[in-house]
């Protein structure tokens, strides 16, 4: 990962952070992107530099506005002159019923968890073919794979981000350049954290339902996924030795899909 290109998005906080933290320790160049106080930025970068980033870049384009993502990736090939490694982290999640479902919420995750990832792979891709070498990683979720009440707008943009996984996979297969997804269970971050309260309501459970019945009864292992563990996996994928490794939707969800 020496000197390598690495874009994540949605990279200020929870996964996209705990990954390019550790990309960073490997020496990479890491592009980062979301939304975060000026300060705290300039916090991140910092830290990552110390990791070991031999470069960091932030961008902080709007993914839910196309325009905002060709200006982003414009940037970083000025500044880089390619890109080795996507990773599309970027994800948002809202949970209602589908009849009380409000419109502009399902067209703001559509937008986030999958048409932003067209955008991001459609503007990443020449490069790594030219080059003859390139990794895109879509964070997905278990949620790509089987389906949870009351998540119809997540369920639907991951299951859509796994089969342009896919496709795209089967595009560049011959470029030296690997598509895959990575389906995490519940992983302890902000954006699961934030669902806590709002399943509650909804399922009229306690909070503390929620986390034991509805986040960790499907995982076989009663844990939450470590960003730790999403991130070795990420840097497998990064590597040579994943060379054959395309077009797969890699759980990571502690035998939830198992079942």
């Amino acid at each position: 990962m020496q000197d390598k290109i690495v874009v994540i998005t949605g990279s200020t906080s929870g996964i996209g952070l705990g990954i390019a933290e550790h990309l960073a320790s490997l020496g990479s160049k890491v592009v980062i992107n979301g939304f975060a106080a000026a300060d705290m930025v300039e916090q991140i970068c910092l830290k990552l530099k110390n990791l070991g980033a031999t470069d960091v870049f932030y961008h902080n384009a709007d993914l839910s506005k196309p325009v905002e993502i060709t200006a982003m990736f414009e940037q970083i090939l000025e500044k880089f002159g390619k890109i080795d490694v996507l990773i599309n982290n970027a994800g948002i999640q809202f949970v209602a019923p589908i009849e009380d479902f409000p419109p502009e919420k399902w067209e703001a995750i559509l937008r986030i968890d999958l048409i932003s990832a067209f955008y991001t792979i459609k503007y990443a891709l020449p490069s790594m073919k030219k080059n003859g070498f390139g990794r895109i990683i879509n964070i997905a979720s278990a949620h790509a794979l089987v389906a949870s009440p009351f998540k119809s707008a997540y369920v639907a943009a991951k299951h859509g981000l796994l089969g342009l996984t896919k496709t795209v996979a089967l595009e560049c297969a011959e470029y030296g350049v690997t598509v895959n997804a990575i389906c995490p269970g519940y992983c302890q971050t902000q954006l699961v954290l934030d669902q806590v309260a709002n399943t509650a309501k909804v399922r009229n459970i306690s909070e503390e339902e929620v986390i034991k019945k509805v986040m960790l009864e499907p995982h076989a292992t009663k844990k939450f996924i470590k960003i730790a563990e999403l991130a070795a996996l990420v840097e497998f994928l990064c590597s040579s030795k994943s060379a054959s490794v395309t077009g797969a939707a890699l759980p990571m969800d502690g035998g939830w899909t198992a079942h």
